[in-house]
């Protein structure tokens, strides 16, 4: 019965092997704006100076304590979206349930889901629809990230670019088929284990009802090494979530700084190594 489910399951998945060229100029950039998010508020705009930003509007929800700016430079709007930083915060990230939205048509992880829509309602007063949008975070705020362009594309904002780090799981398969054209760029480590989460579960394969990422996957292997993948490929990492003790090394892995440190080894001579899973189904290889 397994081994039918999963056919199954297969059989409605398409699996996606065109991958694009990474500018690691421009995910460093966007690596540096997801950074400022964690700045105090009073160090925020020269930092965002410097970089040659200027700040539009700086925002804490209430409830969920997220906090975001909205920046602007050379007619180009960018929100970035802070991750995890207090008790409020890992509230919204444990809130796992998949729920219907209203506004989308689809199902997405409650937690997110509620807290994309508050910074939404909060950002909108301070948008353009004339000049394109850039969204990043990395974890929490990359997942916020990624709900809100959903909703900003859905009400006919311009939304360009989507780069996030370490971001998490936020819609199942009918999501991120609906929204499989958003531009968007998962930027991960290979120890990193927020991106695998929730994990991949039997019962979520029988229901054909799973967390499923969309976007293309960078993966930062270090030593200027790079590799990329995307649909059930990218999907399938998450297995290996169920055979490894989280430890230091995940934790290390999901760092900011760490991700900072990997994207600089790429600005010159990055080496794309072709992307393998090792996994084989009742004798049906992925690679």
């Amino acid at each position: 019965m397994f081994k039918f489910l999963i056919l199954c399951f297969f059989s409605i998945i398409q699996i996606h092997t065109a991958y694009a060229a990474q500018d690691f100029i421009e995910i460093r950039k966007q690596a540096n704006l997801s950074n400022d998010t964690y700045l105090e508020a009073n160090m925020l705009k020269q930092k965002l100076k410097e970089q040659g930003q200027t700040l539009v509007h700086q925002s804490l929800i209430p409830i969920s304590q997220v906090s975001y700016f909205l920046s602007r430079a050379d007619k180009i709007q960018t929100i970035g979206i802070r991750g995890t930083a207090n008790l409020e915060n890992a509230m919204v990230d444990l809130d796992l349930e998949l729920k219907p939205d209203a506004l989308l048509k689809i199902k997405l992880h409650q937690g997110f889901g509620l807290a994309a829509k508050a910074v939404f309602e909060d950002i909108k007063p301070f948008l353009k629809k004339d000049q394109p949008i850039h969204l990043t975070g990395h974890s929490l705020g990359g997942a916020i990230a990624v709900i809100l362009a959903m909703y900003l594309q859905n009400d006919g904002y311009p939304v360009k670019q989507v780069i996030t780090f370490g971001q998490p799981k936020v819609t199942n398969v009918t999501g991120a088929k609906k929204f499989e054209d958003l531009p968007l760029i998962r930027v991960v480590t290979p120890n990193d284990i927020v991106p695998l989460v929730p994990p991949i579960s039997p019962l979520q394969i029988r229901d054909l009802d799973i967390f499923w990422h969309m976007g293309e996957e960078v993966i930062l292997l270090g030593a200027q090494e790079f590799t990329q993948t995307n649909g059930i490929k990218s999907m399938l990492r998450a297995t290996k979530f169920t055979t490894s003790i989280p430890s230091e090394k995940n934790l290390l892995a999901h760092q900011m700084t760490t991700y900072l440190n990997l994207i600089n080894q790429l600005q010159t001579s990055a080496k794309e190594i072709p992307y393998r899973t090792d996994i084989n189904f009742f004798g049906f290889s992925l690679d």
